[in-house]
């Protein structure tokens, strides 16, 4: 069966943007052939920084025949409609069709219409076009002497060459003949942009394809070439008695910007060693692309070599190319050092920031706090609805200070991480590289003498960042973590900015489920709505603080002129405040049961990851459940029951009374309010009556208690009375009393099982 070979030549593309694109040619591509009635057999995306290409191997060389069978009107229908039915058939006469019986609607007219299939390399210069022209690039551009016009061709850098053979795997191939913005498709390639002669490579098939591209210096396959840049790298550094500081990101991007990878070490002063490894290793990992290295056998030192990646073979083996990179390495290393050492003075503004070291119980000696201080003195604001960074710091401050008992947590220790966890986004080093927010705050915090584990948090407290990331294990690390995230959730569900469809700008998901694995990390008892109601009351508080000062500075202006407006401007500050308290808690009720809501979804998502059964998760969860480690015991503990025999038996016992209730109830039949022991006729009545009677304590007793695990042992043993009732018992008894009376009991059992479970949300 024939192959097709396809090729897109251009500029250098953008290395973050070729592995998705060359994925997202061949989805164009092999949609595009089976929805034209083509199959194949396998196929394979590349991509160098100059092209992306398609091998696709076994297509069908035409596409089948299509017979279609198309009813059309009643053989005595007006003429009209007739020559609707030939237009839409496609037919130019009536006595083309052929005619049709129904018993009741009589004759009619039908069209047996025949789509004859096309060739592939038809189907193939047909769907091309139309892909590349509306290739779905992140960013694109218009270039040459069209660039003005609306048709012209867009694309990420400009399109120069289109190869596109198809044939089969031995005898000769065939250009696919078509045309775009200008360009023909043909039969030929190039070679490397430098180390090639820069000639036209004529091309039949994939397999001589690879192999001139070889030829002239370029590999093909993206994987590979990552392949050689880490294995001539791991070898280079064991030469030297260094280990390389693997980085995937790192080398998937260095792949994607060489044709011909030339692996070569670099080196810089050892000086500059003193600076902390992370800044040594985003300085050269995002401004030259470099890999760090450190000595073997030393984990957390760096070496003061590093390795470059070359897009040539240098006549002198690299030597200038190294050490040209080494020249750029030591200038921005310079920089690094500068950014250093300044953080570690003082600011030059110090004594602008003697209001807020006092308002934040801030220390202006330490240069952490100095940070902090001027964070709040600038009013770097976090958001326009929410205030500035500096109220936000105080409101987690006190929120850490809510949560650290709870978690086991120093309070002094929480409170001054707290403060101290943005600071260092005022540090030279984190304005540098943004990446470093948090690790630096650790580094300068043992600097200047903090306890470690308040160091520790404001690295930490960030985390966790995704399903993936480390959860923080440090109680003042988790409580600052909690404290973060929950006033975020709450500030912005405050001012209506939340999640829509795919769009969440602030990352509230992942804040939700940061929070929930926090909470489900240890063995603790959290209720999340005193949290929130605490988080939604200093939010207020700040808000209402911020547009009191707004409204009377406007009033100032507009009674600057009256000498006794004092009393009026406070009146109406007071009346104003008044307001905004009423506006706050007329919301407060609906957005915090909101909030829940939304964790209760993401709870369930987190759980189902997890291996959790949905109709589990959603028997236990109730729209107050506040408390998210004892939702997941109780699932868990659920999903154990209901997979034993007993377990499963009695929650079929559970959702037959459930449903004969539910039954009755919509017929409106009389259900006595108590049970009458009176009125029972059968042993089984007053069995289960006795057992359901002794089980109630009980299961409240476990439930007070988390044992949820106990409770259900406890139901576990109504499962014999219960199947007794069921086997002996007729419910719907002649008698209306005996009726009621025992609807009344099947009532007594549903509402003991609803204290440990919505049973008949479970699948059967």
């Amino acid at each position: 069966m024939p192959d097709l070979l396809l090729e897109l030549f251009s500029e250098e593309i953008p290395a973050r943007m070729q592995r998705k694109a060359a994925g997202d040619l061949k989805k164009l591509v092999t949609n595009g052939l089976v929805d034209n009635g083509l199959v194949y057999e396998a196929a394979r995306e590349y991509w160098t920084p100059r092209r992306l290409t398609l091998d696709i191997r076994g297509v069908t060389a035409r596409s089948k025949d299509v017979h279609e069978e198309r009813k059309g009107p009643s053989t005595k229908a007006p003429e009209q409609a007739i020559n609707g039915f030939l237009r839409s058939a496609g037919l130019s006469d009536i006595s083309e069709a052929e005619i049709g019986t129904d018993p009741k609607k009589g004759d009619f007219y039908i069209a047996r219409i025949v789509k004859k299939g096309r060739t592939a390399e038809e189907i193939i210069a047909d769907i091309m076009p139309d892909i590349i022209r509306n290739f779905p690039w992140p960013k694109s551009m218009r270039w040459g002497k069209q660039s003005t016009k609306q048709n012209a061709l867009r694309w990420v850098r400009p399109l120069k060459n289109i190869l596109c053979v198809f044939g089969p795997e031995n005898d000769a191939t065939e250009v696919v003949p078509f045309e775009v913005a200008g360009l023909e498709s043909n039969n030929i390639t190039y070679g490397h942009r430098f180390m090639s002669d820069g000639k036209p490579i004529e091309v039949r098939r994939f397999e001589d394809y690879v192999t001139k591209l070889e030829n002239e210096k370029v590999i093909l396959d993206g994987d590979r070439r990552k392949e050689i840049i880490l294995a001539d790298a791991r070898n280079l550094c064991f030469a030297k008695g260094l280990d390389l500081v693997e980085d995937d990101g790192l080398a998937e991007e260095v792949s994607n910007l060489v044709e011909w990878p030339v692996v070569l070490m670099g080196e810089f002063e050892e000086s500059f060693l003193q600076i902390p490894a992370e800044i040594i290793r985003l300085t050269i990992r995002i401004n030259q692309k470099c890999f760090v290295t450190r000595k073997q056998g030393e984990e957390q030192k760096l070496s003061n070599h590093f390795i470059l990646v070359s897009n040539i073979v240098a006549p002198d083996g690299g030597k200038e190319i190294a050490l040209g990179n080494a020249k750029v390495v030591r200038a921005r290393l310079s920089d690094a050092l500068y950014f250093w050492h300044t953080d570690q003075h003082n600011l030059p503004d110090l004594s602008e920031l003697t209001l807020s070291a006092e308002k934040l119980g801030l220390d202006l000696k330490k240069p952490l706090d100095q940070r902090m201080a001027r964070l709040d003195h600038l009013n770097v604001t976090f958001h326009a609805k929410l205030g500035t960074q500096g109220a936000r710091v105080e409101r987690i401050a006190a929120l850490s200070s809510l949560i650290a008992p709870l978690v086991g947590a120093d309070v002094e220790l929480a409170k001054r991480a707290a403060l101290l966890a943005k600071a260092d986004l005022q540090t030279e080093a984190v304005g540098e590289f943004p990446e470093l927010q948090g690790v630096m705050g650790h580094k300068y915090a043992l600097l200047q003498g903090e306890d470690p584990s308040v160091a520790a948090a404001i690295e930490e407290h960030y985390k966790p960042q995704g399903p993936t990331d480390r959860v923080p294990r440090a109680p003042v690390s988790i409580a600052v973590a909690l404290a973060d995230k929950i006033d975020t959730l709450v500030g912005f569900w405050l001012i209506d900015e939340k999640p829509t469809g795919s769009k969440d700008p602030f990352a509230l998901r992942r804040a939700c489920l940061g929070v929930i694995r926090l909470l489900l990390s240890r063995d603790w008892t959290i209720h999340l709505m005193p949290i929130f109601k605490q988080a939604i009351s200093l939010i207020s508080r700040h808000t209402i603080e911020r547009a009191l000062s707004l409204y009377e500075d406007s009033l100032r202006r507009e009674n600057a002129k009256e000498t006794d407006a004092a009393e009026d401007i406070d009146n109406a500050l007071s009346m104003e405040e008044k307001k905004l308290e009423k506006e706050i808690a007329a919301k407060t009720e609906p957005v915090l049961a909101d909030l829940l809501s939304f964790f209760h979804d993401r709870l369930k998502v987190h759980l189902k990851d997890e291996g959790a059964r949905h109709d589990a998760i959603d028997a236990i969860m109730q729209s107050d459940a506040d408390d998210l480690l004892q939702v997941a015991r109780r699932v868990e503990a659920l999903i154990s029951f209901i997979n034993t025999d007993d377990g499963n038996n009695l929650i079929a016992g559970f959702k037959r009374a459930f449903n004969i209730l539910e039954a009755e109830i919509k017929k409106k039949t009389s259900i006595a309010e108590n049970v009458d022991p009176e009125l029972f006729i059968e042993e089984e009545e007053k069995r289960l009556f006795n057992a359901i009677t002794d089980a109630e304590s009980k299961v409240q007793s476990h439930i007070a208690s988390n044992d949820f695990s106990g409770a259900l042992l406890v139901l576990a043993g109504l499962r014999e009375p219960v199947d007794a009732f069921f086997e002996k018992v007729l419910v719907n008894d002649d008698n209306n009393a005996v009726r009621a009376n025992r609807l009344s009991l099947l009532q007594r059992i549903t509402k003991l099982s609803g204290l440990v479970a919505d049973f008949s949300k479970l699948a059967a």
